[in-house]
């Protein structure tokens, strides 16, 4: 689709090589993160503590989609530019909402088959009057920031049969623009490319993750010290993962650019790398100079992860007085249950804070730099674990904020854990398809899903220590605000369940700004955490909210739509369950005026239609294969739960069950964005999967029918397993 053009005005910021990087965020916001450091503090005032009540609606863009957003938008000049699903850009005249151009990439959809958790895209770059944005093919576009017309596009993918994606927000960093890549628990090996801001030339490229060493010689220099970190057998067919989708963090101060690692892959270190090692550089921070792609430090977060721990939740790049010295420090808060000081020139570990339960390891030893690995919880290969935190993490993508003037990190915290184990079948590479080697259960589904276990694994769970925790703790989410330097928290609100997660804003007038699950925009005071303002949105928010400020009027603007973490179903706790996910940009001013009409009702849901007869020849033995292969394939998008944004396969009509071959393996629903699956099923991998769905749906309507006649909702909630996730 070709961008719709309809004319900008002048984009002073955009001029010159880098200009994007502001020391604060004031009138203009930047990028993502607000600011160089991306600390999401804004030193506007307006707005206040007393008169943020009079918080309106200034304007909203509806933007027809119900899957994720997650970007938080940018403003130069009096435009306001938001991503959203899949890489679409949209300009608005930041003060009126007047949409000045759109643009759509022509997206290969057969990728969302290797895409963990929606089509979500994290944000632009702008930089020499261009917009920067990778699409979720991986395919980055370099758009004239005045029209909206692509400058340049490359494609980012190093190969074209591994299930690489991109969901995060290129950074630029001098000349250059550098964009990471994600599929870590399918089969891809981390990299992130440097591009020629403006020619698109690739300038370098930098694996994560070494390669082979039968091959020869690494293909990066850096890659030759940490070859020797991996089991010179590991599963090099898988490729390790380490992919760094997000957290990449350009520093203007020291000439940095800070990259997060993802997760390895598959997750047991003994299947991964069956002699162990530290596996570089997988959960990591990784400094690189710009210009040559050459690492200047590391530190490892996670050594040997088998957890799923990667270190690219965002960072946050500032100056703190620590132990009597004024040090620029990085700020981060990954998966892993840590918050970690770091010295931004030297990479020098300051501090490790605890912030949520954790087994996996009792402290880091400050000398070293290395978690304290507790045994039991070292290996998944010996058995069972329920580890804390688990794999949705202690903190994950929802960006944080750090306020210089409380000193205060103020994020979405999660203590919750998981149930993870071996899956049994032969661990063979799956192409473009999960390969981690493992089936998780959270703790919030453990007692519910226990029944379910084959009774070896189940036994094996109920013996572990933590088992009674995890039963009667499964977990608690909460807005905190923390001492980084201490870990302790000055304040904390509840959450309304484990998916309520978002990012968080906040501004030199002591407010703090985040979204709800439950379809709201909530106002609070940094200093304490009380609520100060509420707005009734419809749409859940999980995005961070960003403030501007044009012609002396401040705003404040978010994307407003469920998706990504915890995609694909809106939990029943929400107050937005009963509501269509509508995909808006909603934006805010004092005394502002406009109407925020509702999101669309959802229909009452009715009994599941009665299924086809199974095919002749179906067993159990059949639908037995159908389920391993549903649960280990299909689950992570068709979780089939009520109301979720991805179709319900219980509830398949009968000319979809008529077509269903034709969807699945010949990708009819392709530019829907169901991919097809002819390359790894065999036609009667295809038929089991559809004799289990057909038994699935006759089992659903019969338990409908009976809570019908007993007088109970047919919508009650149901456990969700997620294996081979």
């Amino acid at each position: 689709m070709a961008p719709v053009v309809l004319g900008l005005a002048g984009c002073g910021l955009l001029g010159g090589k880098g200009t994007e990087q502001q020391a604060k965020a004031g009138d203009n916001w930047t990028n993502p993160g607000g600011d160089a450091g991306k600390t999401r503090n804004s030193t506007l005032e307006d707005i206040t503590p007393a008169n943020v009540s009079r918080l309106g609606v200034a304007w909203m863009a509806e933007l027809h989609t119900n899957r994720g957003l997650e970007g938080t938008p940018v403003v130069a000049d009096g435009v306001l530019y938001a991503s959203g699903v899949a890489g679409r850009v949209y300009a608005y005249d930041a003060a009126t909402g007047k949409e000045l151009w759109t643009f759509e990439p022509n997206v290969d959809m057969q990728v969302n088959r290797t895409v963990c958790c929606d089509q979500v895209n994290r944000g632009v770059a702008m930089a020499d009057g261009k917009i920067f944005v990778s699409a979720l093919d991986a395919v980055m576009y370099a758009l004239d920031a005045k029209t909206g017309k692509i400058v340049w596009q490359v494609d980012t993918k190093e190969v074209k049969d591994r299930g690489i994606n991109s969901t995060g927000a290129p950074e630029v960093a001098g000349d250059v623009v550098v964009i990471g890549n994600g599929g870590a628990e399918y089969d891809v090996r981390g990299y992130v490319s440097a591009y020629d801001i403006r020619t698109g030339a690739l300038k370098w490229r930098f694996h994560t993750v070494p390669r082979d060493p039968k091959l020869g010689a690494q293909d990066h220099p850096d890659l030759e010290a940490a070859v020797k970190t991996w089991d010179p057998n590991s599963r090099w067919d898988i490729s390790g993962g380490g992919t760094p989708w997000d957290a990449l963090n350009y520093d203007p101060e020291t000439g940095l650019l800070l990259v997060g690692t993802g997760n390895g892959g598959p997750y047991p270190r003994s299947i991964r790398s069956p002699k162990g090692g530290d596996n570089l550089y997988l959960s990591s921070i990784v400094a690189l100079d710009p210009k040559t792609g050459r690492v200047k430090w590391h530190y490892q977060e996670t050594p040997g992860d088998e957890w799923d721990f990667p270190a690219t939740a965002p960072m946050i790049l500032t100056h703190m007085q620590v132990d009597g010295q004024d040090r620029g420090v990085v700020l981060h808060a990954p998966k892993n249950g840590f918050l970690y000081v770091l010295d931004r020139k030297t990479g020098q570990l300051l501090r490790a804070n605890a912030l949520v339960r954790m087994n996996w390891a009792n402290g880091v030893d400050m000398k070293t730099g290395r978690p304290n690995l507790t045994p039991q919880f070292s290996d998944l290969g010996t058995g069972p674990k329920i580890i804390f935190p688990g794999t949705p993490g202690a903190r994950n993508w929802f960006p944080p904020s750090y306020d210089p003037k409380t000193g205060l990190y103020i994020a979405s915290i999660l203590d919750m854990g998981n149930l993870i184990f071996i899956t049994p079948e032969p661990k063979d590479y799956r192409r473009k398809a999960l390969n981690t080697g493992s089936a998780l259960i959270f703790t919030n589904a453990l007692a519910e899903t226990m029944p379910t276990l084959p009774p070896p694994v189940a036994a094996a769970v109920k013996a572990l220590p933590h088992y009674k925790d995890a039963i009667a703790n499964p977990a608690k989410a909460e807005i905190r605000a923390i001492d980084p330097l201490t870990g302790k928290t000055v304040w904390a609100v509840p959450t309304a369940g484990w998916q309520d997660r978002g990012g968080v804003m906040t501004t030199a007038s002591g407010l703090t700004f985040h979204g709800s699950l439950n379809g709201q925009l909530l106002v609070r005071d940094s200093r304490n955490g009380t609520l100060l303002k509420t707005i009734e949105t419809g749409t859940p928010i999980i995005a961070a909210p960003m403030t501007y400020k044009v012609k002396g009027v401040q705003y404040v603007a978010v994307m407003a739509a469920w998706g990504g973490g915890g995609f694909p179903y809106v939990p029943r706790y929400s107050a937005a369950y009963n509501r269509e996910n509508a995909g808006r940009l909603l934006v805010f001013r004092l005394d502002g005026k406009a109407a925020l009409p509702p999101p669309p009702a959802r229909p009452a849901l009715e009994i599941a239609p009665p299924p086809p007869p199974q095919a002749p020849g179906v067993t159990q033995a059949t639908i037995g294969m159908g389920r391993g292969l549903f649960y280990s394939n299909c689950a992570i998008c068709h979780s089939n739960q009520h109301r979720s944004i991805t179709p319900d396969l219980r509830r398949m009509s009968a000319p979809t069950h008529q077509i269903f071959n034709e969807i699945v393996m010949k990708g009819l629903y392709l530019p829907k964005g169901m991919p097809r699956w002819d390359d790894l099923f065999s036609q009667a991998q295809a038929d089991a999967i559809h004799a289990f769905l057909i038994d699935e749906q006759a089992r659903t309507r019969a338990d409908e029918q009976a809570k019908v006649k007993a007088g109970v909702a047919i919508d009650a909630p149901r456990a969700a397993i997620m294996s081979n996730f």
